[in-house]
């Protein structure tokens, strides 16, 4: 398959001329349908069309071609249930206190992980706040029907989806991954049901089944729906057919001889090559390309707005060790771009962007009011406070220059650090907590974070520092606390156990997955049923 490059996408031609020569414009619909496709832990360079050259997701490519890529992208934290919560809310992790993937350990709790950390990370809100209108509910009040298919991770019993303006849910709950059956039917999931003609059906398949049927049913009103796939969490999965076609093309690559290279606190994955996780991706590709042909087939896809996009950067440490974000630095749970950056475009039929780069800051606050705009609601700045309609830039022209922030006062599950940041134009500044540390990486000339500036800008570096100060005060941010049981002697012999024996089981795993005489038993995760065994 021929890999498709910006350079391809900017040749998209002009769809029609006026009398005069000029581009037409098709007209923005009255109420145009949103179709909104999230995916989990999906890094920046996980897709074909974004660089990798080892993962291969033609419809994902064809939709960027179509859309405009927003190259400085990023998710409003670097884990899952804060950055899901300021789509919801159009708010930041620092205001509405989602701090860390819900169900989290905080406080003293946090020592049962025997990590031997400095610091103990604070508590943090377990549930999307009533007291907003989110984004389902803005839309409802502008006569949209609105359904919810995959992961929520935003709260148990009382916060599920339809407890936050979604009429109709399927699959979301308080589970962040897919653990009550795995990513192949059936999936025991307790907001979804499982059917006997499902055997063998992927989760990213089911999603986009439940997903097209709402689309069928609800064609002829104005819709929003929210498609939120599970994969690519752990615990990663494919069929056999997938990961024969990925462990072929990782030896045809070349298998390099190391992965990992030590991070502050766990190993970091550096290689793509993982097949089971490039099957993963694909079967999401697949179930993506489902849902848009059934736009297609019904003659919705010059009515429909599609957004794609990720909740934080892939998985590069902790978890399942499952991809590498390089040239970025770091991965999901990381203060780094590879832990913030994703993929982040936009489909609108009716404007001229198709296959165009944008490379503003943007996040995923915005997408809140972008909507609203696109559909030509009022804005609701109470609501959407930390963001900003990205209308203009679709338009071709600009929006105010800002800064962004992230505030994260967790260490987490993959080896990142209590930080806060703050980023203007190409200047990066990150506040270490538990060190009283801050360092400048200009992204521009340096965005894989290698050098720190702050000595010689040291100017830029103390205005950034002050402004988060200042943010950090307005919305009136948690920070971790002092850990008085902190044994540095006991967290020194921790790091030393994790470079001296997990480093090298983790390369023993990545050589076992990509062994020809790989398996992982159980009828490849129930992918093949049992009636195709016989």
């Amino acid at each position: 398959m021929k890999k498709i490059t910006y350079f391809l996408f900017w040749a998209v031609g002009i769809l029609g001329v006026s009398c005069t020569g000029e581009p037409l414009e098709p007209t923005a619909p009255e109420k145009p349908n949103v179709l909104f496709i999230i995916a989990d832990d999906y890094g920046a360079y996980d897709m074909s069309a974004l660089g990798s050259e080892f993962y291969e997701t033609p419809t994902l490519d064809s939709l960027a071609s179509e859309s405009m890529i927003f190259t400085n992208g990023y998710a409003a934290s670097r884990v899952c249930s804060p950055s899901r919560a300021s789509i919801m809310s159009g708010k930041s992790p620092a205001r509405h206190s989602i701090t860390d993937w819900i169900g989290a350990p905080a406080g003293e709790e946090w020592r049962a992980r025997e990590r031997h950390t400095k610091l103990l990370p604070p508590d943090y809100r377990r549930s999307l706040p009533h007291e907003y209108v989110v984004l389902p509910e803005a839309l409802k009040e502008e006569g949209y029907s609105t359904f919810f298919a995959g992961k929520w991770h935003l709260g148990s019993e009382g916060s599920y989806p339809e407890d936050h303006g979604f009429d109709i849910n399927q699959g979301g709950f308080e589970s962040g991954g897919p653990y009550t059956g795995g990513y192949f039917s059936p999936f025991n999931n307790p907001k979804m049901e499982d059917y006997p003609d499902e055997e063998g059906m992927s989760l990213a398949e089911k999603l986009a089944k439940e997903t097209s049927d709402f689309i069928e049913e609800n064609g002829n009103e104005p819709f929003f729906a929210f498609l939120s796939f599970y994969a690519v969490h752990a615990p990663i999965q494919t069929t056999q057919a997938y990961w024969q076609k990925y462990r072929n093309k990782a030896e045809e690559l070349g298998i390099e001889e190391k992965g990992f290279e030590m991070g502050h606190f766990l190993p970091i994955r550096q290689v793509q090559d993982n097949p089971v996780y490039a099957g993963l991706i694909q079967h999401m590709d697949d179930a993506v390309g489902q849902v848009l042909n059934k736009l297609e087939q019904m003659g919705l896809e010059e009515n429909t707005i599609i957004i794609f996009t990720s909740d934080h950067g892939g998985v590069a440490a902790g978890d399942d060790y499952a991809t590498s974000n390089k040239p970025l630095r770091g991965g999901k749970g990381y203060q780094f771009e590879g832990g913030l950056k994703v993929p982040y475009f936009i489909k609108v039929p009716w404007l001229s962007h198709h296959g165009n780069t944008n490379d503003t800051p943007v996040t995923g606050t915005d997408f809140y009011p972008t909507i609203l705009d696109l559909v030509g609601a009022e804005l609701r700045p109470d609501e959407h406070e930390d963001g900003v309609s990205l209308l203009p830039l679709l338009e071709g022209r600009e929006i105010e220059e800002r800064y962004l922030y992230w505030h994260y006062p967790h260490y987490g599950n993959q080896g990142g650090r209590p930080s806060s940041v703050i980023r203007d134009a190409q200047w990066k500044l990150i506040r270490y907590h538990a060190d009283s540390l801050e360092v400048l990486y200009n992204l521009q000339s340096d965005p894989g974070e290698e050098e720190d500036l702050y000595s010689k800008h040291r100017n830029i570096a103390e205005r950034l520092g002050n402004e988060l100060t200042k943010y950090l005060e307005m919305t009136g941010a948690a920070f971790p606390t002092a850990d008085p049981q902190y044994d540095p002697e006991a967290e020194a012999r921790y790091l030393e156990s994790v470079e001296s024996e997990l480093m090298p089981r983790l390369e023993e795993q990545r050589l076992e997955y990509l062994s020809p005489n790989y398996s992982p038993g159980n009828n490849w995760w129930g992918s093949q049923p049992e009636k195709n065994q016989r």
